[in-house]
């Protein structure tokens, strides 16, 4: 581990020696993989992972992130978030992560009380800082904090970490929620998402490690790497049965192959025009 990376490690460790006893917004990805495994390491039984469960959470990261918390040692509860009541949430604007964070972090406070657990803590880290981070502001406004952030961890600092600790999530792509795949303006519905879910399991079943399924109403456009398109290809006959079982009236490969969020690529230059930072990618 190189000097300045072993010196915002052992920041973080101080940092949540302090806090005493934490409950840790776990989604099972890398970031806030490190930060359970570090808590419990450090705290024990004073650091308990939760994860939020909705419609909007594939059912592979539900699973994953309690077999990661099996592996840790760490006591894992599930939280049954409501976010799809919320017309807000629904309507899929740019704050849409406002909302959903604002459900997830209101449930967090509640268990976090009834636990006796002093700090709700999650995974962003310090390449976040002045992104368009709407959920991270809502979970800031709820107490929540962010140790890795507080550390100047990067991402490339966290990956290397992990992987010095024997995490297997250490190099695993980012995983965000299933909502992402639908544009802004397009509604958040409990059928979208299980298009979408189905359909990225379907992929995932094929040794896709990072892709999207990005849903345009009854048009599915698959995005994987470009080293991986000769596999879509390949079964090409299955997957477009699949998917047409699963709703979709046409089944696209997009040819410029998988990109962090390019559902926010058409709205760039809006976004430009009216002087609004263009949204992070997901």
């Amino acid at each position: 581990m190189d000097p300045v990376t072993q010196q915002r490690y052992e920041r973080l460790q101080e940092i949540l020696r302090g806090m005493g006893s934490v409950l840790v917004a776990f989604s099972g990805g890398v970031d806030s993989t490190l930060v359970l495994k570090v808590a419990h390491d450090l705290l024990g039984d004073r650091a308990v992972a939760a994860t939020g469960e909705s419609d909007s959470l594939a059912e592979f990261e539900g699973l994953d992130a309690a077999a990661l918390a099996r592996e840790i040692g760490a006591r894992h509860v599930i939280v049954r978030t409501d976010e799809m009541d919320d017309p807000r949430y629904l309507a899929n604007d740019r704050n849409r992560c406002f909302w959903c964070k604002t459900e997830l972090f209101t449930k967090l406070n509640e268990l976090a009380a009834r636990e006796g657990l002093a700090v709700i803590v999650d995974g962003n880290n310090a390449d976040d800082v002045g992104d368009f981070r709407p959920g991270m502001a809502a979970g800031h406004g709820l107490g929540a904090r962010s140790p890795l952030q507080e550390a100047g961890l990067t991402k490339a600092d966290i990956r290397a970490i992990a992987q010095l600790l024997g995490l297997r999530v250490w190099d695993k792509p980012a995983a965000p929620c299933l909502s992402s795949r639908i544009a802004y303006g397009q509604a958040v519905t409990p059928e979208k998402l299980r298009q979408i879910g189905q359909a990225e399991s379907l992929l995932r079943s094929l040794g896709l490690r990072e892709f999207r399924v990005r849903h345009h109403d009854q048009i599915a456009r698959i995005e994987v790497k470009i080293s991986d398109i000769g596999v879509v290809v390949e079964q090409r006959e299955m997957i477009v049965t699949r998917f047409k079982e699963l709703g979709f009236g046409y089944v696209t490969l997009d040819l410029q192959g998988f990109r962090s969020g390019s559902l926010n690529e058409v709205r760039h230059e809006d976004l430009i025009q009216i002087g609004v930072r263009r949204p992070r990618a997901v």
